[in-house]
C-alpha cells in the first residue's frame, strides 16, 4: 500500500526525516549529485519505506526566482554551435547558462585562486604557463601526411589526450558522464572515469562502445574493503588503467563553490554519512577520503589488481622517482587544476623540470608521464610532448562543451583540438608524434614566475573573479 503525502510530510526534522526520490520531493536536489542505484546500493533496505502515492502529496509552489527566469531567457539566445572557434568559447557560453551552484562548483579553485587566475605576474597558472614556453620551429619538412595518433598505457588513439575526470557531470547536464562516454568514442579518445561521477560507474560503462577503453579514477575510501571493491569492479567491468589521486587527502577550500550554499548530501560512495554542508560542494561529497593514504599502500593495490596503475597529482621530481622505485606504470602531473593547494605549481612546469633528471638518470623510459591542468589549445598539447608527456589530461572544457550543448559541444571541443593539432604539427614541422622533442620549444621563461606574461584576452573574459561577502537584506519591520 502506498504511503501518503500527509505521512511524508510528518518526518521533517532531523531525528525523523524522510524525503521522496524518483518522484517530486528531493528528487530535484538528489538526482545531479547521486547516481541512480545509489540507494539500492548503500541505504539499508529498513530505510526503505515504499512507493508514495504522488497524488496525495502537496504541490509546492516556487517563488518566481528573476535570476533563473534570466538564465532561461540567456539559454534561448545562447550562440549557435557553429559560433564555437575555441575551448574558451564554450566556457564563456557555459558560464551564460548554467545554474549559479553548478558553475560555482566547475570553476571554483583553491583559496585565493591564483593558480586559476590568469592575472597574476607571481605565480604561473596552469593556463598561462603554457604561454610562456616558445616554439622554435624546423621548416621544410614534408608534413603532407601528419600523424598525431598515440599509444597510452598500451591503447592506442586518434590524439594524445584523453577525457580526465571531473565529478558531478549532472550539474551541468541532465545525462552526466555519459555524454563524455559517448563522445569519447566518436573521437576514439579514452575516458577516465571518476569516483565522485553523477552516473553510476556501471551506467558510464555500459555508455562504452564496441572496443572503447576506458580509464578509473580513485579516490581511496577509509574502508579499504569497499576500495578493493571498486578496484576489482572495475577491472572486471574493463577497466584499463587505475588512476589513483594522491593530491587530495582532504579536498581543497573552495570559496566561490562555497558561497552558492551548497546542501545536497553527498556522492553516492558516502550515501547515509554526516557531511559537513558548510564547505561547499567539494567537501559534502568527500567526507570518505581517506587522509592516512601513503607511499606504504602502493604494493597493496598491485596486489588486489592487473591494471596499470597510475599516480594522479604528483607535483616534484623527487615523488616521480620515488613512483619508479614502488614500480608505478605511470603518473599524471598536475595541481588538481588549482582546486587544491593554491600556489602549487602547474604540470607543465613540473614536466619541464622532471624530464631532464629522468634522461640524466636513464629512467625517462621507465615510466609514463601525463599532465593536466591548463590545456586549452592543441599548442598545449604539443609543448607537453616536446617536453616528455606521454599524453594530456583535459576536464574541465568538456563540462563546459557538454553544459552549454551537450553531446554535441563536447564532440565540437574534441574535433575543434584535433584541426588544431593538424595545424600545429605541420607548423612546427613534425609530421609524427615521434618527432616532437625538447629542441622544439623554448623554456627559458617557465621557471620566473615574477616575470610578466602575454595577456590572454580569452581567458581573463571567461575568468569568474572571487567576491566579496555581500550586505545583509535590510530587516523589515
Amino acid at each position: 500500500m502506498a504511503l501518503k503525502g500527509s505521512d511524508v510530510a510528518q518526518h521533517n526534522d532531523a531525528n525523523s526525516c524522510w524525503v521522496i526520490i524518483h518522484g517530486k520531493d528531493a528528487t530535484e536536489e538528489f538526482e545531479p549529485i547521486h547516481p541512480p542505484d545509489t540507494l539500492d546500493k548503500y541505504l539499508e533496505q529498513s530505510k526503505h519505506l515504499g512507493p508514495v502515492d504522488m497524488s496525495t502529496v502537496a504541490k509546492e509552489e516556487k517563488a518566481h526566482d528573476p535570476h533563473e527566469a534570466a538564465r532561461l531567457e540567456r539559454i534561448e539566445q545562447k550562440p549557435h554551435l557553429s559560433q564555437c572557434y575555441n575551448l574558451f568559447d564554450f566556457e564563456a557560453v557555459a558560464r551564460r547558462v548554467m545554474k549559479t551552484t553548478a558553475w560555482g562548483y566547475y570553476s571554483s579553485a583553491a583559496d585565493d585562486e591564483i593558480v586559476l587566475g590568469p592575472f597574476s605576474n607571481f605565480i604561473t597558472p596552469p593556463i598561462t604557463a603554457f604561454h610562456r614556453i616558445w616554439f622554435r620551429p624546423q621548416v621544410l619538412v614534408d608534413v603532407e601526411h601528419v600523424d598525431f595518433s598515440t599509444t597510452m598505457l598500451g591503447t592506442r588513439c586518434s590524439i594524445p589526450f584523453y577525457v580526465t575526470a571531473t565529478a558531478l557531470g549532472k550539474l551541468g547536464h541532465h545525462e552526466g558522464e555519459v555524454i563524455l562516454t559517448r563522445a569519447a568514442h566518436k573521437h576514439d579518445v579514452i575516458q577516465m572515469i571518476p569516483t565522485l561521477a553523477s552516473c553510476s560507474f556501471d551506467e558510464i560503462v555500459d555508455a562504452r562502445q564496441g572496443d572503447q577503453v576506458q580509464w578509473l579514477q580513485l579516490y581511496v575510501n577509509k574502508d579499504r574493503e569497499i576500495t578493493r571493491k571498486i578496484v576489482q569492479h572495475a577491472e572486471a567491468r574493463g577497466c584499463k588503467g587505475l588512476f589513483i589521486t594522491v593530491d587530495a587527502p582532504q579536498l581543497g577550500r573552495r570559496e566561490k563553490d562555497m558561497r552558492t550554499k551548497f546542501t545536497e548530501q553527498g556522492s553516492n560512495v558516502q550515501s547515509g554519512q554526516d557531511t559537513d554542508n558548510s564547505q561547499g560542494a567539494a567537501r559534502a561529497i568527500s567526507s570518505f577520503i581517506d587522509p592516512s593514504l601513503s607511499w606504504k599502500d602502493i604494493p597493496w593495490f598491485k596486489s588486489i589488481t592487473k591494471m596499470p596503475i597510475i599516480l594522479k597529482g604528483v607535483q616534484r621530481v623527487e615523488d616521480v622517482v620515488r613512483a619508479i622505485e614502488v614500480q608505478a606504470d605511470g603518473v599524471v602531473l598536475s595541481n588538481h587544476g588549482g582546486r587544491q593547494l593554491d600556489t602549487a605549481r602547474s604540470g607543465i612546469e613540473i614536466l619541464a623540470e622532471t624530464m631532464p633528471v629522468l634522461r640524466a638518470r636513464g629512467l625517462q623510459d621507465k615510466i609514463e608521464i601525463f599532465i593536466d591542468g591548463g590545456i586549452r589549445r592543441a599548442t598545449d598539447i604539443i609543448k607537453a610532448l616536446c617536453l616528455g608527456a606521454r599524453g594530456v589530461g583535459i576536464g574541465r572544457p568538456f563540462l563546459y562543451a557538454m553544459s552549454a550543448y551537450g553531446q554535441d559541444g563536447v564532440e565540437k571541443a574534441m574535433q575543434l583540438l584535433k584541426d588544431e593539432m593538424e595545424m600545429g604539427m605541420r607548423l612546427i614541422g613534425c609530421a609524427r608524434v615521434e618527432d616532437l622533442n625538447p629542441s622544439l620549444v623554448d623554456t627559458r621563461g617557465l621557471f620566473v614566475h615574477s616575470n610578466s606574461t602575454p595577456a590572454d584576452a580569452l581567458s581573463q573574459t571567461v575568468y569568474d573573479p572571487l567576491v566579496v561577502p555581500s550586505q545583509r537584506a535590510k530587516a523589515k519591520l
